[in-house]
């Protein structure tokens, strides 16, 4: 369930980060890390392959949007945990799905679609016929990895690769031309000074009314305070052993990133999750913030 911090939790957390922060990595080394960012995650999924993040059934749990139908009609779906894993038991997640309108011919696009854990569930529960899913990501690796899933239907699909950090975007839709955009765990992935520009590009990119479906890492994450001293990039922001980055928002932030482009707020949330470990006597907590923001 989710869970309410007291002011002694969130001043250990806060510690932990004070620590691990006190030491920032050189511009040399910062520069490097931005650079071959997506070789990091290339060599990533060239590791990994499609096996590292199970397929997020519990997304239409939090986000009915991507497929209203099946939603409505009630059919139950395995909303399997993952360890990104969020309410599957959110009674008010419930509540809104009953009021969700079938938007026909929906053109949705995921960023950061990795190797389609996303993409996949999406093709898969979505029962509109007219319904055409677009994935890009940076990695060539995870782009090629989703093209050679036996899911992969170009009549309802296409990936292809982009650097959303670039200035100009080659893609295969007009501005103006997409009705939900997915940002699930991807933008921490980002040196902050470019996720505004990243958000009023996806601005650009939706049609009026359109709408975003964001969830990512938050502030004193598990994940965060975890880090050791000299993985610490900038504020919140680090790099995992592997060279991948991340960063840790609040919600103020996001709220903060999204109207500053010209979007509403329909939902902003911090879920906290308790997880015990019950060997080492610990109680840790994942932190996610997640929110839908409409154009």
């Amino acid at each position: 369930d989710n869970v309410v911090w007291d002011e002694e939790q969130q001043k250990l957390a806060q510690i932990k980060v004070n620590e691990n922060s006190t030491i920032i990595l050189s511009d040399e080394k910062i520069q490097k890390y931005e650079k071959a960012a997506d070789k990091y995650w290339d060599k990533f999924y060239g590791i990994h392959e499609n096996k590292f993040f199970k397929d997020r059934h519990w997304l239409f749990t939090e986000f009915p949007e991507l497929a209203p139908d099946i939603v409505k009609q009630n059919i139950k779906q395995p909303l399997r945990s993952t360890s990104e894993n969020t309410n599957e038991n959110n009674q008010d997640s419930h509540i809104e799905i009953l009021d969700v309108p079938s938007k026909k011919g929906s053109k949705i696009l995921e960023i950061g679609c990795g190797v389609g854990n996303t993409v996949f569930p999406i093709l898969l529960y979505n029962t509109d016929p007219n319904l055409f899913v677009y994935g890009c990501d940076f990695s060539t690796k995870a782009i090629d990895i989703l093209k050679q899933n036996i899911a992969y239907d170009t009549s309802r699909c296409k990936a292809f690769v982009l650097d959303v950090t670039q200035e100009k975007w080659e893609t295969p839709f007009e501005p103006g031309s997409l009705d939900i955009i997915i940002l699930i765990f991807v933008l921490s992935a980002i040196h902050p000074e470019k996720m505004k520009y990243i958000i009023e590009q996806v601005h650009k990119y939706l049609k009026s009314g359109g709408l975003v479906l964001f969830r990512d890492y938050g502030r004193y994450d598990l994940a965060q305070l975890r880090f050791k001293k000299g993985s610490c990039l900038a504020e919140n922001f680090y790099v995992r052993g592997d060279g991948t980055r991340v960063y840790f928002f609040t919600q103020e932030e996001i709220r903060i990133l999204f109207t500053s482009c010209g979007f509403t707020e329909e939902q902003n949330l911090v879920d906290r999750r308790l997880q015990v470990n019950r060997g080492k006597q610990l109680k840790m907590y994942r932190v996610w913030i997640q929110g839908k923001y409409r154009k």
